[in-house]
């Protein structure tokens, strides 16, 4: 069972992020002014505030999960024996300079 759990993808890329961040804001800001307006029609408050909650459950439905088109931009990073390397190199080129 746990590793059925290990399977699921937990990460977002960074594009992922700030897609996710303006999605959560978008939705709530929606939710919020149609909370506005119908709780204004109907003269309920209690309306607004159902419909913002309900735009605040649906957003963190569409951003909490990684879902995929949150990880279409994967960074490519370099292995260790490759930095190492490029730290040796560098280095050998820059002389120390002795007082």
């Amino acid at each position: 069972m746990l590793s059925y759990a290990k399977s699921f993808p937990t990460h977002m890329d960074y594009k992922g992020q700030q897609l996710a961040e303006q999605t959560f804001q978008r939705v709530i800001i929606a939710s919020a002014i149609i909370g506005f307006i119908y709780g204004y029609m109907v003269e309920q408050f209690g309306w607004t505030v159902y419909i913002v909650l309900a735009g605040f459950v649906i957003s963190c439905l569409l951003t909490l999960p990684p879902w995929p088109m949150y990880r279409n931009h994967p960074l490519n990073w370099q292995s260790e024996v490759q930095n190492e390397e490029k730290k040796q190199t560098e280095c050998i080129k820059k002389p120390k300079k002795h007082k």
